[in-house]
């Protein structure tokens, strides 16, 4: 027998990569071994689970971008307990009614739930002893354990109730439960501080009978001492028997739990008491050995346990699976948290929709994407009678872009469409933008060819999503020829953010000549109307790049929209650097008559004296016309001009 523990950790350490040992008449001696260990007692010959043949789960591992994925925290657990606060804070209510309540809620009474409430409601003991009650007279009185007894028993003391906590300790004692050390230590001293001696005294023989030490914790503890006292065998199972307890659900439970990492011999211990026929199984034995083995790298033999359970027709409590579940995302099992998600969605504790996001985030994040996966999710999530949401695929789309992965979103729809998701007209904008910024050339025509297949075709906001994510990754080529497919798809009349957008790309790359180009071809060809903005940046942009004749030709086009000419620029422009032919250009230009109004003239000349360009102002007047060479206000303007420079010249004699 000396060799059995070495025997026990090479089957653990070898239990992925080879074959379970058969099933062996009860401590039969294993010669190549050296050892007497049960192998029913460490696994059993029923495979694991299958929902449409899955294969045997592996260990995947993912980059760190992963980290910035939490595992999800079940937002209900605290709501919870405050509805069933709320519900026995009511004392008119029946069974029936709260039952209702409880059901309207999606509340399942579990062990923990119970727990959790209790440690809650220790401040208010009335609402305590109502939950308590009903959840000891319900069918749901197998959810109450040695623990929860010994919690009320604190609420009961809190309060003063002594004649209730005697009651309840008879009540234990009927049902094997004894008062926990804690409990016997909290007790005696509220007895001594309110003066009930007599109280003390019956406690302390009730201890010195031994009812404390056969609680469940105190036999907990004298079991888990016998198993790691020695390799399991013969011995330890003789030494078991002889301390001739009763092996209850909650008791084999808290053993299970108590041997923490040592599973092995947990499930060892797990498989003899039923073997033996000392206990039958319940799901609270099933929960507690599922708990242990996740906790280890026991997927195989974890996955075995619970096919069992099911077979046996118990359900996988939400605490269990939330456990569980937390507990592979952490160790990186992707593929087993999608097998339990599975699992868990087969029963009647469904798990929440936060689940299945959560789920799909961490597969578009991991080292490689995993679309079988992906899909085997939106799958289960399907098939149960749900609805994706805007917000999953938004936030599944935020996880793929952060691990610079937009480029595979196409296959993320697909796969999410095939779930019955639908994209609305702000999702596709999202993604056109993501697409053309990550200048994803052949993933944007892709997605942008497979919205026109769809019953959804891409408005003038995809459009122009598109065009902009090109444009601020300076793709001006892309962005211009996005911009002409826009105009075909959706019409001119919906193509002025696009068009703003475009000319502004161009015009910061200094190719305002280019934009005027592609304005004045698409007007031409396709009645293109830009927005009056568009018209005075690309006046601007063309003026500051040295395109003055491309300037003047934007008047005319504006003018024909309807928009008032826009001077200042020009003014502004011809005052400090334009020749007087330039002027006498600009003022042509500015009327569908020869010249433009007095206005126009008196602006430039102030211009020009302004600048002190005084010369350049008398050569524009000399190329005027006569009625603006001869306009009063005009040779006011010069001749007030002269007598400036005159006293200028006075003063500066003197």
């Amino acid at each position: 027998m000396r060799n059995q523990w070495r025997w026990l950790l090479h089957l653990r350490c070898h239990s992925r990569s080879r074959p379970l040992i058969s099933t062996l008449p009860h401590s039969q001696v294993n010669s190549a071994a050296g050892s007497i260990i049960s192998s029913s007692l460490l696994s059993t010959t029923t495979p694991r689970f299958t929902f449409n043949q899955i294969q045997t789960p592996t260990i995947r591992f993912f980059s760190s971008s992963e980290l910035a994925v939490e595992a999800p925290k079940d937002p209900s657990d605290q709501n919870q307990i405050f509805v069933l606060t709320d519900i026995f804070s009511k004392t008119q209510k029946n069974n029936e009614e709260i039952k209702l309540e409880l059901e309207s809620n999606q509340i399942v009474i579990t062990h923990d739930l119970v727990l959790n409430a209790l440690k809650h409601l220790q401040s208010a003991p009335d609402v305590a002893r109502r939950f308590f009650k009903w959840v000891s007279k319900s069918e749901n009185e197998r959810r109450l354990s040695s623990k929860s007894y010994n919690l009320m028993l604190g609420i009961l003391l809190d309060k003063g109730f002594v004649k209730e906590f005697w009651d309840m300790v008879g009540i234990m004692k009927k049902k094997g439960y004894g008062v926990s050390k804690g409990t016997f230590v909290k007790a005696s001293e509220k007895f001594e501080k309110d003066g009930l001696t007599d109280d003390g005294e019956n406690l302390r023989k009730l201890y010195a009978s031994g009812s404390t030490d056969n609680s469940v914790e105190n036999l907990s503890s004298r079991v888990c001492r016998v198993i790691r006292s020695e390799i399991w065998g013969d011995n330890v199972e003789k030494l078991l028997r002889e301390l001739n307890v009763e092996f209850s659900s909650e008791l084999v439970s808290m053993v299970v739990e108590n041997l923490g990492i040592e599973a092995n011999k947990g499930l060892i211990f797990f498989r003899w008491v039923e073997e033996s026929g000392i206990c039958k199984h319940d799901e609270r034995t099933y929960s507690a050995m599922m708990r242990a083995l996740a906790c280890e790298d026991s997927s195989d033999k974890f996955w075995r346990v619970v096919d069992e359970m099911r077979n046996a027709g118990f359900e996988m409590d939400k605490d269990t699976y939330v456990g569980v579940f937390e507990r592979f995302v952490k160790k990186k099992m992707i593929r087993d948290a999608v097998d339990l998600y599975e699992f868990a969605m087969g029963g009647l504790n469904k798990p929440s929709v936060q689940d299945c996001t959560f789920l799909l985030k961490k597969i578009v994040v991991g080292k490689d994407l995993d679309m079988d996966l992906f899909s085997r999710v939106v799958r289960i999530f399907r098939e149960s009678g749900n609805v994706f949401t805007d917000s999953t695929f938004d936030a599944v789309l935020k996880s793929l872009t952060s691990v610079a992965r937009i480029g595979e979103c196409n296959e993320i729809i697909k796969a999410m469409e095939e779930g019955g998701f639908q994209l609305n007209s702000t999702l596709q904008s999202k993604i056109a933008f993501q697409l053309s910024r990550g200048r994803k050339h052949e993933e944007a025509s892709e997605f942008m060819d497979s919205r026109e297949a769809s019953v959804s075709s891409p408005d003038h906001k995809t459009w122009a999503s598109l065009v902009e994510g090109y444009c601020l990754a300076g793709d001006l080529d892309e962005s211009s020829n996005s911009f002409r497919k826009m105009v075909e798809k959706v019409g001119a009349s919906s193509t002025g953010y696009a068009l703003e957008l475009l000319v502004s790309a161009y015009c910061r790359k200094n190719r305002a000549a280019d934009a005027y180009k592609l304005v004045s071809e698409l007007i031409n060809e396709r009645e293109l109307q830009p927005w009056h903005s568009t018209y005075k940046m690309l006046i601007g942009m063309l003026l500051a790049q040295g395109g003055f004749e491309e300037a003047l030709d934007v008047l005319p086009l504006m003018k024909n929209q309807g928009y008032p000419p826009f001077l200042e620029p020009f003014i502004e422009y011809l005052s400090k650097s334009g020749s007087p032919d330039d002027a006498i250009a600009f003022s042509k230009a500015m009327t569908v008559k020869r010249f433009p109004s007095t206005s126009v003239f008196l602006q430039l000349f102030e211009a020009y004296f302004k600048a002190g360009r005084y010369n350049e102002a008398q050569d524009f007047l000399s190329t005027s016309p006569r009625y603006i060479r001869n306009h009063a206000d005009v040779l006011n303007l010069f001749c007030s001009m002269k007598a400036g420079d005159t006293a200028s010249a006075t003063l500066m004699a003197a």
